[in-house]
């Protein structure tokens, strides 16, 4: 309780958390407003029918906005498709590359630039996805899902669900600036966890009604509890690279020769991966439902083939996971820019010589840890998978969701311990605890 009081002490900590609250709850109230000319109740049953494929994912990280029919059904997943694209131009694109390297003042102009795209993908995908809902009048068993299905309605909906994006992306970016966390990764985190009741709920239902034996129930308790402490040993775990600053003789005082590290991450990436390989794997439910030639069969297709829980979908999330950690980190660390950093403090590497061995050096590490990073993001969000089909759990409890929801939470509580320390109050473990920082790799 004196950790909890510490925290309201602190203007700045308090005035933080409780924004990040009251945008949160703005979220989560946008969720129940219905994008006009929709039927909710046969929305919610349709979705309903449809467990365990494409539409439980896509319904999972809408925060359950696709079965409300919501204006913010596409939730951020345009932000982060634009982010991916962005970022994938800026290798490849010398402009960009420049912008890149000017700073901040570049990068708040490629943060421009992928709002643009944002509010492009919104518009094509809420199209798509405004004819998808259109086609589910044919096979709904609840009624028309579109009362007056045409132009009118599809552009309504182009409308709503690209407002509804857009503001999502503002209260995300307010969220970084304002709050306390990652505002993108609140929200999704914040669509998770909501249904989280939800899904204990029929988990118990299915264990009363004996679909869930004893037994499969406490081994379904072991697992969820240590991939939990599993993503926790990995999200913390660091390799430490010492770091000697030289000897300088300053006037008649000599400064330097302090020991230090440089802390390199395991799972650099953090949760980024599969959230870019989850909105990547969505695409083809928003596009499936356009009536592009041959784009439209093959989107449909891929939705059809590409079922969670299957085979197929397991090695396509797995591989394109293990890209996605290998190119995030190759875009936010670079060896060469620490190095020359390094030699401009005039601090070293020991046994390694300064500038582009030292570059070399860091990069062979951070290649060699990002193996072991990328196989273990690749296994947490696949494993869970595979066993959830096994016993048909909720989607909510699968590998990418906990993953999302324990690396989410411990940045935000990395976050609020920060402050508490700069304030001189104890951490959130107390006196005797440690601290919730990196566990150091061997």
């Amino acid at each position: 309780m004196s950790t909890v009081a510490n925290i309201f002490r602190i203007p700045e900590l308090r005035r933080r958390i409780l924004f990040t609250l009251g945008m949160l709850a703005i979220y989560r109230i946008g969720i129940f407003v219905t994008t006009p000319g929709v039927d909710r109740a046969a929305m919610r049953k349709y979705v309903a029918g449809q467990s365990g494929g494409f539409l439980s994912l896509f319904n999972l990280f809408s925060g359950g906005a696709l079965e409300q029919a919501s204006i913010f059904a596409l939730n951020i997943m345009p932000y982060v498709s634009a982010s991916i694209i962005l970022s994938l131009m800026t290798v490849v694109v010398p402009s960009l590359m420049e912008l890149r390297k000017e700073g901040e003042a570049g990068q708040r102009k490629i943060n421009q630039y992928t709002r643009y795209g944002t509010v492009a993908l919104s518009v094509f995908q809420s199209m798509g996805l405004a004819m998808l809902w259109e086609g589910w009048n044919e096979s709904s068993t609840a009624g028309d899902i579109v009362a007056n299905p045409g132009w009118s309605f599809r552009l309504m909906t182009v409308l709503a669900l690209t407002t509804g994006t857009s503001f999502l992306m503002w209260l995300g970016e307010q969220i970084t600036e304002r709050g306390l966390g990652n505002g993108i990764s609140l929200i999704i985190f914040a669509g998770i966890v909501a249904n989280l009741p939800d899904a204990l709920f029929m988990t118990l239902e299915q264990f009363k009604l004996g679909e869930l034996q004893p037994i499969d129930m406490m081994l379904l308790i072991v697992i969820a509890l240590g991939t939990t402490a599993f993503i926790v040993f990995f999200e913390r775990a660091q390799r430490r690279l010492p770091i000697t600053y030289a000897k300088r003789m300053i006037g008649r005082k000599m400064y330097g020769g302090q020991q230090s590290h440089l802390p390199l991450r395991v799972n650099m990436a953090g949760v980024i991966p599969p959230i870019f390989t989850s909105s990547l794997m969505m695409f083809p439910v928003t596009l499936a439902g356009t009536n592009i030639p041959y784009l439209s069969d093959a989107m449909r297709w891929i939705s059809n083939n590409l079922v969670p829980g299957g085979w197929v979908y397991v090695v396509v999330f797995a591989v394109m996971t293990i890209f996605f950690c290998f190119f995030y980190t190759a875009i936010t660390f670079q060896p060469v820019d620490v190095a020359e950093n390094l030699k401009k403090q005039s601090a070293f590497i020991p046994g390694v010589r300064p500038g582009k061995a030292t570059a070399e050096y860091i990069d062979a590490v951070l290649t060699r840890i990002t193996v072991g990073g990328a196989l273990y993001v690749a296994a947490v969000v696949t494993v869970p998978t595979l066993l959830q089909a096994r016993w048909n759990v909720p989607f909510y409890l699968g590998g990418t969701s906990l993953m999302i929801v324990v690396g989410v939470a411990l940045d935000f509580a990395q976050q609020v311990e920060s402050h508490l320390i700069t304030r001189h109050y104890e951490g959130l473990t107390g006196t005797k605890g440690s601290r919730i920082r990196a566990r150091s790799g061997a």
